[in-house]
């Protein structure tokens, strides 16, 4: 797995602009009444060519760098949902995300605190993320696969099983 290394400190006057803009999306996205016209729009503002048909992310939504996220079709994405986007998010098709998990592509170095040491996280087609848990940076979660609801995932999870837990751990096989 690819990790970059990001010195927020060596952020450019576009890149600086782009999360203002993003973070002022969010801002009136997490003020306007889901389920309307509006609210649809700026989902869309915030995640532009990245967001799949059919699918939905409610209000609450936090996070940084959603430019770097990429959600698939049919996608539901619960209340309070954290995506630290700068190592990339990628949420397959039918994929679902229960409220208050957090998707962390980036952790601070140890060293140098400013620096960002980033992984992608991917959550693979029809997966299900429960509510509380936790996907740490270079983790892939498997299709079908279930994350219990706390679960602090720390390790990919294989296709077509359940893991809970903290640290996560296998607890069955999905029939």
């Amino acid at each position: 797995m690819q990790e970059t290394i990001v010195d927020p400190r060596l952020t450019t006057a576009e890149e600086h602009a782009e999360g203002v803009r993003q973070a002022q999306v969010l801002f009136k996205l997490n003020h306007t009444m889901p389920y309307t016209d509006e609210y649809n729009a700026l989902v869309r503002e915030l995640f532009g060519d990245n967001l799949g048909d059919d699918g939905w992310v409610m209000p609450g939504l936090t996070g940084v760098c959603f430019d770097r996220v990429k959600i698939g079709r049919g996608v539901m994405i619960m209340n309070n949902c954290l995506m630290m986007g700068r190592g990339g998010i990628t949420i397959d098709d039918g994929a679902m995300i229960a409220a208050n998990a957090q998707l962390i592509s980036n952790n601070h170095d140890l060293h140098d605190r400013q620096i960002l040491r980033c992984k992608p996280v991917h959550i693979g087609k029809n997966a299900w993320v429960g509510a509380g848990a936790t996907i740490l940076p270079g983790v892939t979660i498997g299709d079908n696969a279930v994350v219990a609801a706390g679960a602090v995932v720390t390790k990919d999870v294989a296709p077509n099983t359940i893991v809970g837990g903290n640290p996560a751990k296998f607890i069955k096989i999905i029939e």
